[in-house]
């Protein structure tokens, strides 16, 4: 979608002249299709009703650059090219007032590319951490999700909102939503959507999404398990210390000799009764 020319679309069999104040006409299809950073205009000859039928364009007009459509414009005045062409780029090559349709589909492939670039960083971390760490996954893949929306939602609130109407003899150019935005907003929905129920699935039942890299393949434990284990071992710790007699909160170091000696003779207690049972 990054590349693509069809954001902004528009396709009509129009009846023109081939050049400017010429008589001769021609029966052709003209589309317009815009991507983030150029258009493309295509002009095709119809099998009826001309002379030739070896008219075939596809021209690109980039408007990266603040002067980029400019120069293309005029470059395209200096290769001759058919007049359909020539009318359709001139509406993106002025920027007079009436004429601001070509800085205004600049700025929304400005910023959707921004965006897309965005997604596309997410998009990575979420593959990785799908794999160390599922739950983190699940939350970078409703982030891209969202970076996706925002992007068509961007992007519509900045293309012209009075629309760029191409009008010829018969005919006129209508523009519409092309497949790369519809892509990309069925995308992100599909993504935003995925990871929620991941995450939720994560908070109700906890620990049970389980990867490749989290098995330990000597022991039949994965990282949950040990989790789990490590729970039980600290709830047992703090139950024998609870059972043990609390000391006074005086107790210094008289209570840790006292302590010292008593597990002494303990130690030697069990060691006389086990002399005595071998003799």
């Amino acid at each position: 979608a990054k590349y693509g020319s069809c954001w902004h679309v528009a396709s009509t069999q129009i009846v023109s002249s081939y050049r400017a104040f010429s008589r001769e006409k021609i029966v052709a299809q003209l589309g317009a299709y815009i991507g983030l950073g150029h258009v493309n205009i295509t002009l095709t000859a119809m099998p009826e009703g001309n002379v030739t039928e070896d008219i075939d364009f596809n021209e690109r007009f980039s408007w990266l650059g603040s002067g980029e459509m400019g120069e293309s414009y005029r470059e395209a005045l200096v290769r001759g090219l058919p007049f359909p062409i020539l009318t359709v780029a001139e509406y993106f090559s002025l920027g007079q007032e009436g004429f601001a349709w070509g800085g205004q589909y600049r700025a929304a492939g400005y910023y959707g590319s921004i965006l897309l670039w965005a997604a596309f960083a997410t998009w990575l971390l979420m593959n990785l951490l799908l794999v160390v760490v599922p739950r983190y996954g699940a939350y970078a893949m409703v982030l891209t999700g969202l970076l996706l929306l925002s992007t068509d939602l961007v992007y519509y609130m900045l293309i012209p909102p009075r629309p760029l109407v191409v009008r010829f003899e018969d005919s006129a150019l209508r523009f519409t939503l092309g497949w790369c935005f519809w892509i990309v907003i069925i995308a992100g929905a599909l993504c935003t959507c995925v990871g929620l129920v991941i995450a939720i699935v994560d908070l109700i039942y906890p620990h049970r999404f389980s990867t490749i890299l989290e098995v330990d393949y000597d022991t039949p434990y994965d990282r949950h398990i040990i989790i789990e284990e490590s729970h039980d071992t600290r709830n047992k710790k703090k139950k024998n210390s609870a059972n043990r007699l609390e000391e006074p909160p005086g107790a210094g170091l008289g209570s840790r000799l006292l302590r010292i000696i008593e597990k002494f003779s303990e130690n030697k207690k069990n060691a006389t009764n086990s002399f005595l049972k071998k003799t």
